[in-house]
């Protein structure tokens, strides 16, 4: 069976099924009990709502499927199958020339040094002409120059990044530290010397928003950073619109672009909203993890979650479950770790947290938990899951109805 997100057997009253928590985790647990745990599941119709708000908020927009989010081909291949969706947003080389045999625009979203992945791109006419590196100075193009040079090689496609950060009054940086590209004349120069260089082809440009995109401005329980975030934006975002208007429209004067990419799941609405723009990036949004309750303007469901053993009970107010430490990247703080979905109420032993051999828990429903009995989490945003499960259960109707491998299923960890 393919994984199909144009349609769900789902009935259509039950199409919210994840906002009645108290029927839709233990859905998922009948659903799953002949698995053993880990369990990764995949609620179809979640899916599939995320993925047709993800196109509402985009506003005709298309979006590139960032797959570094995903980390499972089969969503990736059924999202790239909805109209709306178009391209594949890669975090490695190697990821790219692997999803090239059956996806055919791919942009590599970091710039590159596998050498080897340069030898096979370079070499081979159809890898050319279907996946475009990231760039940001010349001396990027030195190393693939290194690897072949011009005449002993296809032409290389090049996507020049644009840095979006907010460089602000008083707090200074705002944002990630990615391209040392910011301002129209930094691109204008650049975009020249790529143009003017052998072997290339620039035929994009892209400028990330993490400060917008991927900053909540309604973190529970922490109403004064939602609203410092919220100050931060509005004003971060009128800044990188103009700003990254005068780039394209400077760079489009030297070459005719493709494509120019931006935002992500949490700037879906602001970045459709910047004409420059022809496309998004996003891919988070399409799991839902927890990260994204914290925002105002959008609530995805929890279309994916991971289920765990209750392996022991240490005393009568605890239950110890086996793992659970499926940690985000970014700042560490509590926000980077699974949040507990199911039973509600069990909270984390603060001394010992999600570790990765065991995670206590306590609260009232620990006292009823018995071993053998499964906790679902919710991861934090990315590819957490992935990198964890071989495999996931697509869950529709009640049911599996499908059992589909991540990139760790099919033999693969990029990075």
């Amino acid at each position: 069976m393919t994984l199909d997100l144009r349609k769900t057997g789902t009935p259509a009253a039950d199409a919210a099924e994840w906002l009645r928590p108290e029927r839709y985790w233990p859905a998922l647990t009948a659903a799953t009990s002949h698995l053993d745990a880990p369990v990764g599941a995949l609620h179809l119709g979640a899916l599939r709502h995320n993925a047709l708000d993800m196109l509402r908020r985009a506003n005709g927009t298309p979006i590139r499927v960032a797959s570094k989010s995903l980390r499972v081909r089969g969503v990736v291949e059924a999202l790239l199958a909805m109209p709306g969706y178009h391209g594949v947003l890669a975090y490695t080389l190697a990821e790219a020339l692997w999803l090239a045999d059956t996806v055919d625009d791919i942009v590599v979203g970091y710039p590159t040094a596998e050498r080897a992945g340069i030898r096979r791109l370079a070499s081979d006419p159809d890898f050319a002409a279907r996946v475009t590196l990231m760039v940001d100075s010349p001396a990027q193009l030195d190393l693939v120059d290194s690897v072949l040079p011009p005449g002993k090689r296809e032409s290389i496609r090049v996507c020049l990044e644009l840095d979006a950060s907010w460089n602000a009054p008083v707090l200074g940086h705002l944002g990630v530290r990615r391209s040392p590209v910011h301002t129209p004349e930094d691109a204008a120069a650049l975009a020249a010397y790529i143009v003017n260089r052998p072997g290339f082809d620039l035929v994009g440009m892209m400028a990330y928003e993490a400060q917008i995109a991927g900053v909540v401005n309604r973190p529970a329980g922490r109403p004064v950073d939602g609203a410092v975030n919220r100050w931060m934006q509005s004003r971060s975002i009128p800044e990188l619109h103009e700003r990254r208007a005068r780039a394209v429209a400077a760079v489009r004067g030297l070459v005719d672009l493709e494509f120019v990419n931006g935002g992500g799941t949490g700037s879906l609405e602001s970045t459709a909203a910047d004409a420059s723009v022809t496309e998004i990036a996003a891919g988070s949004g399409i799991f839902g993890g927890h990260l994204f309750d914290g925002y105002k303007h959008f609530t995805p469901a929890p279309a994916a979650a991971f289920a765990l053993d209750v392996v022991r009970r240490p005393s009568r107010d605890h239950a110890t479950i086996l793992g659970g430490g499926w940690v985000a990247s970014g700042p560490p703080a509590g926000d980077r770790l699974p949040k507990i979905a199911w039973p509600e109420g069990l909270v984390m032993e603060p001394r010992e947290m999600a570790g990765e051999v065991q995670t206590p828990v306590r609260g009232a429903p620990a006292r009823g938990l018995a071993i053998g009995d499964r906790v679902w989490f919710r991861h934090t945003k990315s590819g957490e899951l992935a990198e964890h499960l071989n495999e996931f259960a697509v869950v529709d109707a009640g049911e599996v109805v499908e059992t589909i491998p991540s990139y760790r299923g099919e033999g693969k960890a990029f990075l």
